[in-house]
């Protein structure tokens, strides 16, 4: 579903993701991890569109998708989540989730102005879904600003998901959750790939990491130094060096 080959972005002499190759499969769970400033957000930010890569491309369903910008990317069925939290803070939960159903099936086949005016009954009850999916119903007339941290990231997996994706990137979705939350985000990601959705996950949580995915990728200094099942990449003496030698804070490129 989703190919990348050679892809590379250098910020000046920065060489962020340098000729990195991986294959999605459709229906797969794929991991995306290493340590900080190895490059996996960029790697994110490039498959959704925001930076253009520097060498390289990106196949998407077949197409080409290497300098698309994002609400073509949108368009084509692929959603993210950010790595740091952006949602509409001074909205409500509900209308968080309201505003972000744009996807280009829903374009083809509703009208626009009835579901912005309230009239789209069909909107409103994939909303409740949403609401119903990430444990948030409860929520729903609280402004996102006023959530708890991993409220907030339910809130913005949700979001994603009401775009109707075929493909979600989820860049570190378990951040700032308690062990309560890593298990039911498990959850919800096995659901999600049973109903069809494809997801490549990056996350430092390993035990999420190794649970949930079919297959992962592992990033060091922009280059990929690793890929295969999770067992194989647990037992991959490169990784055990990336991770050992890796410093603690900081934020990822």
């Amino acid at each position: 579903m989703l190919e990348v080959a050679r892809l590379s972005k250098h910020f000046g002499g920065v060489r962020a993701v340098d000729e990195l190759d991986f294959r999605v499969e459709a229906g797969e769970i794929f991991g995306l991890i290493g340590p900080n400033g190895s490059g996996k957000s960029t790697t994110v930010n490039m498959i959704a569109g925001i930076f253009a890569p520097t060498a390289g491309e990106i196949i998407f369903d077949g197409v080409d998708i290497t300098e698309a910008p994002p609400h073509i990317t949108l368009h084509a069925g692929i959603a993210r989540t950010f790595q740091n939290i952006r949602l509409f803070n001074n909205m409500t939960v509900w209308e968080n989730l309201w505003v972000a159903q744009n996807s280009a099936k829903q374009k083809r086949t509703g009208n626009p102005m009835a579901r912005w005016m309230g009239g789209s009954r069909r909107a409103a009850a994939a909303v409740e879904e949403f609401l119903e999916f990430s444990n948030l119903a409860h929520k729903r007339d609280e402004l996102a600003g006023n959530l708890a941290f991993g409220e907030q990231r339910r809130l913005e997996v949700a979001r994603s998901l009401a775009a109707e994706p075929k493909f979600l990137l989820l860049d570190e979705p378990a951040a700032g959750m308690n062990l309560e939350e890593v298990k039911e985000l498990d959850e919800r990601l096995r659901v999600l790939r049973d109903r069809g959705v494809t997801i490549l996950l990056v996350e430092h949580v390993m035990e999420l990491v190794m649970e949930v995915t079919d297959r992962i990728a592992v990033l060091n200094f922009g280059r990929k130094i690793a890929e295969g099942t999770p067992s194989e990449v647990q037992q991959n003496q490169a990784v055990m060096d990336a991770y050992l030698g890796a410093g603690e804070g900081g934020s990822d490129a």
